[in-house]
């Protein structure tokens, strides 16, 4: 499908270097974004194709990231490999999914709970791997747990020695999280 863009579309700034760049502005969807891949696509309303977009677009605009279903409003150049966003100018959540709310990806095993909700710590993660492992204390089974399990309740990412509340289940290898929550600690109790 040809691009419909029209010349009131299109305005020049000066990027980064100094050099001047041409600029679309675009309405669209945000089709999906991969906070551990660092970028993801916008689906433009006018018809044109996909436009990447990059973490570092995101968060020089003031934002961290982005969830699947937003409405974003943004200016875009064209580059070599296609159109790239170069500014977010506006975001409207309302429309936006929550990974928690999203089906389960198929490249992921899913696995059903056993266990109750445990307080473990982290061993290490590797958000480039998309996973990483937790324990429940020395001399026991460690608990894998991938990337989509945190993505699907809300978590970006894992840092070694944190503390986490799961519950997890056998899985093909050994044990695995199934669900992950915060910990968040209980606030001090107050004598009156």
């Amino acid at each position: 499908m040809a691009d419909r863009i029209s010349t009131k579309d299109i305005s020049t700034v000066d990027d980064v270097s100094g050099e001047s760049v041409d600029l679309i502005e675009i309405t669209g969807v945000v089709k999906w974004f991969d906070v551990a891949k660092g970028f993801g696509f916008i689906v433009p309303d006018n018809g044109m194709q996909d436009v990447l977009l990059h973490v570092t677009c995101l968060r020089r605009d003031g934002y961290q990231t982005i969830l699947e279903g937003t409405r974003i409003v943004a200016l875009v150049q064209k580059r070599d490999r296609g159109y790239q966003a170069f500014r977010i100018l506006s975001m409207d959540q309302s429309t936006a999914v929550h990974p928690s709310q999203l089906p389960p990806v198929k490249t992921h095993v899913q696995v059903t709970p056993t266990s109750g909700l445990e307080r473990v710590l982290v061993k290490w993660f590797n958000r480039t791997k998309g996973f990483g492992f937790l324990t429940r204390g020395e001399g026991t089974e460690d608990i894998f747990i991938h990337m989509e399990t945190l993505r699907r309740f809300g978590m970006t990412e894992l840092r070694p020695g944190q503390t986490v509340l799961i519950r997890f289940g056998d899985g093909e290898k050994g044990l695995m999280a199934a669900e992950i929550h915060p910990d968040v600690p209980a606030p001090p109790a107050r004598s009156h």
